[in-house]
């Protein structure tokens, strides 16, 4: 279809009953909160309605059900149409009270949706496009579970919906390729093609031609009418058997109704003002006062919402024989392997790069059946989050445990959010630290969802070298330990390693970052212990004398350079200890007493770390030094580099003198 009129509506009543109740619960809950996007709910109303009438598979009664069809709002601005069709279904967690509270403290119903388990909203959207990349995510997720658990078990579809501007933003090109790539035929996108964003119309910065677009990806393209309901339902009914990944373009006017401001950018983001909402009410026939839903009509929502009720009851009839083995399946046990790790790192003795101990534990994890779902964006080699247990996953094959991300590495991010919110999977994924630059926003969203995502990144420092200061990362390490609930590892040897991974998989509500090093480090850790020290955040690896006068904190590759300056310091009789900080968020979070022990002992303390020095300055004070780098590296080999930034024993044990001399 190449020619498409708005103008033919084709509307049961029914459907125009269940439509408007979302359009106006919408329209009443932006009026009253003053702020907000009337203008997406009010002109996808139709479009979702037919989907959730005749094809989404969900119970609200059971929100966590395992085979419920996941729907996601990438366009996350338009939330009221999300919290809008939860309420008229069923779902507890949406009150009608939460939505006359819309945007204020305290209510679920928030400006952009907020995952939270067992609510019916799937996960946190707002920044564009990062929703289409939890949704490739999810639908990756769906199709391993099937292999796993079989048809008769796992068998839903994942639907995003998404706008203008989510297909404008980098991230939706980097996981819709990928997606198409493998072929996920469980994905469906519906496209809210109204072609006006907040500036105005599309046109003033968007030409693309959407249908060749979507094909190149190796997406099927299905261009309707969004206020069509025969429209709408042949195109659903057409993608349950799709062999590909499916965009159905729904031409819709945003702001549908508004007699003054549909398909105008004014009904975007503000309030349609209440002379306006007037007219939107004479003009749709809706006779009720806000907020008001008549029985009638809320019934028939309500049935919708019972139907998954009867759905899930049957799907547990199959589950039930399986449970025990599902159960199995999903079982993640980590500790006896990591505790095996641990007794054979604490034999070693030669020199390894921590990104060559994070792969020894890895293969140790992928040689037994557990749920990690591994990957790197177009750097195995160099990441090694590659193991010869892994099995990759490929186009229309979803038997296994490893993907190949190419270079994406912000949709990587994202599609990890998606697998983590999915079930009981726990993603990782690998690239290089300077890249967090491009993962950053999903990285936070992480955070924010309090989602087990693990993120591998190597050649974390100027030790990589001569790849020079564009790969070098400086600001980088200080700028992830400032975002809120999320754990910034930097391991300084094999063991402190295994640690750092054990740490990873057992903060389920927390995602970490693996820093790791090019370069190869010499043990620091001699003795075995039960206790998992990197737990602290920080410890003594060293102390040259009871009575010491110097505090040396330092992290992953510095670490040995502390204690080679703590032994030279020795020397001249001047005795320190060293302090391992492998996570600064974990350190920061011990009692008051623990901390005190380790910064308190000496009045003069020193950081090292081959990195911004801000975020060591809260542990040195105003009396003590960092070591560090607060300029941009230099293409020249490694050990040159540090060197020529002076983070060399011999400079930080010379100043150190002076510092405590003076």
């Amino acid at each position: 279809m190449s020619l498409l009129s708005l103008d033919r509506i084709f509307l049961s009543k029914l459907h125009k009953d269940l439509s408007n109740a979302i359009r106006f619960l919408s329209i009443d809950a932006v009026q009253k909160a003053n702020s907000g996007h009337p203008g997406m709910p009010m002109g996808m109303a139709d479009v979702v309605t037919v989907l959730f009438k005749n094809f989404l598979k969900f119970n609200p009664k059971n929100p966590n059900w395992l085979n419920r069809d996941r729907f996601v709002l990438s366009a996350g601005h338009g939330s009221m149409l999300l919290y809008s069709l939860l309420h008229l279904t069923g779902y507890k967690s949406i009150s009608l009270k939460n939505i006359k509270n819309f945007r204020q403290l305290k209510s679920i119903c928030a400006g952009h949706p907020e995952y939270h388990p067992g609510t019916g909203i799937e996960t946190t959207t707002g920044p564009l496009g990062q929703g289409i990349a939890n949704s490739v995510g999810l639908a990756i997720a769906e199709e391993i579970l099937k292999k796993k658990l079989g048809k008769e078990i796992i068998n839903h579809k994942t639907y995003v919906l998404a706008g203008d501007g989510c297909l404008m933003e980098g991230i939706s090109h980097e996981a819709m390729s990928l997606a198409g790539h493998l072929k996920l035929k469980n994905l469906v996108m519906l496209f809210d093609n109204n072609a006006i964003s907040i500036d105005g119309p599309t046109s003033l910065a968007v030409s693309d031609n959407y249908k060749k677009r979507f094909e190149s990806y190796g997406w099927d393209y299905i261009l309707i009418n969004g206020h069509n309901e025969k429209e709408i339902f042949a195109a659903l009914k057409k993608v349950q058997n799709t062999k590909k990944p499916t965009v159905i373009s729904c031409k819709t006017k945003i702001g549908y109704g508004s007699p003054n401001k549909s398909g105008k950018a004014s009904s975007h983001g503000s309030p349609l003002g209440q002379d306006e909402v007037k007219l939107v009410r004479k003009i749709l026939d809706w006779k009720y006062k806000p907020f008001d839903i008549p029985k009638n009509i809320l019934s028939e929502w309500k049935k919708i919402g019972n139907k998954g009720v009867k759905l899930e009851a049957k799907w547990n009839k199959f589950y039930k024989r399986k449970k025990q083995e599902i159960n199995k399946i999903l079982k993640n046990s980590f500790y006896k392997t990591l505790k095996s790790e641990k007794l054979v790192s604490i034999k070693e003795t030669k020199s390894i790069a921590t990104r060559k101990s994070s792969e020894l534990v890895l293969n140790a994890l992928t040689k037994k059946t557990n749920t990690l779902i591994g990957g790197s964006a177009d750097l195995a080699g160099s990441n090694n989050t590659k193991t010869k247990y892994h099995n990759i996953i490929k186009p229309g094959d979803f038997n296994g445990d490893y993907i190949h991300y190419g270079v994406r590495e912000h949709a990587m991010c994202g599609i990890m959010n998606g697998i983590a919110l999915h079930s009981k999977f726990i993603p990782y994924g690998g690239t290089f630290l300077i890249f967090t630059d491009y993962c950053k926003p999903s990285i936070r969203l992480s955070a924010l969802m309090e989602q087990r995502v693990i993120y591998v990144m190597t050649h974390d420092s100027i030790g990589l070298g001569e790849d020079g200061p564009t790969h070098q990362p400086i600001e980088q390490l200080s700028g992830l330990r400032s975002i809120p609930n999320l754990n910034v590892f930097r391991p300084a040897d094999r063991m402190e390693t295994i640690e750092c991974w054990e740490l990873s998989l057992k903060n389920s509500k927390t995602p970490s970052v693996l820093s790791l090093t090019r370069q190869n480090l010499d043990p620091i850790r001699k003795k075995y212990s039960n206790i998992n020290k990197c737990s602290f955040g920080a410890y003594e690896v060293l102390r040259t004398d009871k009575k010491i006068s110097l505090t040396i904190l330092a992290s992953g590759s510095e670490v040995n350079l502390a204690i080679e300056t703590s032994h030279k310091l020795a020397k001249d009789k001047i005795y320190s200890k060293v302090i391992s900080v492998p996570c600064q968020d974990l350190f920061d979070s011990q009692s008051k007493f623990y901390k005190k022990k380790i910064l308190d002992e000496t009045k003069f303390k020193i950081s090292i770390e081959a990195a911004s020095t801000d975020c060591w300055k809260k542990y040195v004070g105003t009396e003590g030094l960092t070591f560090g780098i607060d300029t941009f590296g230099k293409s020249a080999p490694y050990k040159e580099i540090y060197e020529y930034f002076g983070l060399t024993a011999e400079n930080i044990s010379k100043k150190s003198k002076n510092l405590i001399k003076s």
